[in-house]
């Protein structure tokens, strides 16, 4: 019996985290505020086939509560001035090859001039799905209300039932990031004290340069993250959220840039040294150790970045400054030893110092002091950004209870 219900848990558990995607959670949310919309539209509207509402649901249920309020009006917008264009053109000349044409020609100017923004292509995407259903509506007012039916019900939707908050989704992207860099470090470290073909050293430059598109992928999902937490009723303190993920990002895509810097050095260095080792066993060594040691700080600093718990949050504080004290002894066994061999072999010793100044950059962004001072920055800039956003209807409201005093 326990073996079945093994069974059983393991295929609810990956439809339950399946469910939890972006894309699935999306598209369920917008088939059921279609599908709303439609019956909302059946009892109100006096069309048979009322598809305009849930095709305006559609457009107007997003992943986030924001997002929806944000876009919302833009695609509202769009999508009736599509179907009064294809209202116009139904009763004119009816659907034909070259009506097509002008209709879709008209829907984009009347678009530009509607300013609905980046959603003038759903201007025209509307008027054709209108105009080829054009035999079942009888007046463009009919259009109109299954329109605003449908975009009434996809604000509400949202509004009652809160779209799920993408923060942890968008942490586990931080943290596979920081794994990446991990791996990456340590990689790099390997065969250090013996010779280094180029390719293999190119061959991380190239693992380095790849990161970027990682870090970017991170900054998709922190986007939506960000979007997540605000005015969601779930989410108490939305402006730490978004600022501790986004501060942490914005470290490691510095981390990430000066391990391609990294990378390059070691490129470079293994260029010029061809049939020889790239350092001295214990140079070498001693490097290895101090790589490795950098690749945990990395992985603590973004599982810091990601714990919301307090007492976590502190364990996760402390690791790191476990982690980055090592980083720092290590670094001062390295330097010494680094200083000699360069002394003793002083070709190429600019590497070797751009090495050691390109791993003291990494460590200096990981360190706590660096992170709460920019923690403070951007709080502070976020309160004065709130403050600046409700000074102008503060000074409206001012203004016109000065103007009913005077008129009084």
């Amino acid at each position: 019996m326990s073996d079945a219900r093994k069974s059983l848990r393991a295929p609810a558990a990956e439809l339950l985290r399946r469910c939890r995607e972006p894309g699935v959670a999306q598209a369920l949310r917008s088939t059921a505020a279609a599908t709303l919309a439609y019956v909302a539209a059946r009892y109100l509207s006096s069309e048979a086939a009322p598809l305009t509402a849930p095709l305006t649901a559609l457009l107007v249920v997003q992943v986030t509560l924001y997002s929806t309020l944000t876009t919302g009006i833009r695609r509202v917008n769009a999508v009736v001035a599509g179907v009064l264009v294809a209202s116009g053109f139904s009763v004119l000349v009816g659907l034909t090859w070259w009506s097509l044409g002008l209709i879709i020609l008209a829907s984009l100017v009347v678009g530009r001039l509607v300013r609905a923004g980046e959603f003038v292509p759903e201007v025209a995407i509307s008027a054709m799905l209108v105009l080829g259903v054009t035999r079942v509506a009888s007046t463009a007012w009919d259009r109109v209300l299954e329109t605003l039916i449908g975009a009434v019900v996809g604000l509400l939707f949202n509004f009652l039932f809160a779209p799920p908050v993408w923060v942890r989704t968008a942490g586990e992207s931080i943290e596979d990031l920081a794994r990446r860099m991990r791996q990456l470090l340590l990689r790099i470290g390997e065969g250090l004290t013996a010779p280094v073909p180029v390719e293999r050293a190119a061959l991380r430059l190239h693992e380095a340069r790849r990161l970027d598109d990682a870090v970017g992928e991170v900054d998709g999902a922190l986007r939506q993250a960000e979007d997540s937490v605000r005015l969601n009723p779930r989410v108490k303190e939305g402006v730490l959220h978004r600022v501790v993920l986004r501060t942490g990002l914005d470290t490691l895509e510095i981390c990430t840039v000066v391990l391609r810097v990294l990378a390059r050095t070691l490129t470079d260095l293994a260029k010029e040294r061809t049939d020889e080792p790239l350092f001295t066993p214990e140079v070498g060594a001693a490097l290895e150790d101090l790589l490795s040691r950098v690749a945990d700080a990395v992985v603590s600093f973004a599982v810091l970045v990601t714990t919301e718990a307090s007492a976590s949050a502190e364990t996760a504080e402390a690791r790191l400054a476990g982690d980055l004290a090592a980083a720092r002894t290590s670094r001062e066994r390295l330097a010494p030893l680094l200083l000699a061999g360069v002394r003793r072999h002083p070709r190429q010793w600019q590497l070797h110092g751009a090495v050691l100044t390109e791993i003291d950059r990494i460590l200096d962004e990981l360190a706590m002091e660096h992170r709460s001072r920019r923690l403070m920055e951007e709080l502070d800039r976020a309160a004065r950004e709130q403050r600046e956003r409700y000074q102008r209807p503060a000074a409206v409201r001012r203004w016109a209870r000065r103007s009913l005093r005077r008129h009084r």
